[in-house]
């Protein structure tokens, strides 16, 4: 059971021209395609927004190094 071939999304695409119509198709093809990119910017701002916190944190590491007082030490 593995991907449908060529005669399959044939007789599938007829059937969803059946049930929907044809003056729906359009109208979901378009909602479909909204849906995805806006899922694509989600990705996309979630993945900049964590790499800005990942930086915030590795600069405010830095900076507590820096702060850190070095210890003389004498033997």
């Amino acid at each position: 059971m593995g991907m449908p071939g060529g005669i399959e999304w044939v007789i599938i695409a007829l059937v969803v021209l059946l049930l929907f119509g044809g003056k729906k198709i359009p109208e979901l093809a378009k909602g479909l395609g909204s849906g995805i990119k806006n899922f694509k910017k989600a990705v996309k701002d979630d993945e900049e927004s964590a790499s800005t916190e990942k930086k915030e944190e590795i600069e405010k590491k830095a900076e507590a190094k820096e702060e850190e007082p070095k210890e003389n030490k004498t033997v």
